[in-house]
């Protein structure tokens, strides 16, 4: 499990870059549809929510 925290970190983190550029295009791209960008920008907080929980839990277990 140790090893593969470090990995479950980074894809959190790379699923929310993935998501918050999706919610920036959709937002740049389509005006009239503000909803999908509601609805990335949600997933956004979760995915990083994620993260932090991830990288805090790892810290507090395999911390130093």
């Amino acid at each position: 499990m140790q090893a593969a925290m470090p990995w479950l970190i980074t894809a959190a983190a790379f699923a929310t870059v993935v998501v918050l550029v999706a919610g920036i295009v959709n937002m740049v791209r389509s005006k009239d549809n503000p909803k999908r960008a509601n609805v990335l920008m949600r997933w956004r907080v979760g995915l990083q929510a994620a993260a932090v929980l991830l990288l805090v839990l790892f810290m507090l277990v395999w911390g130093r």
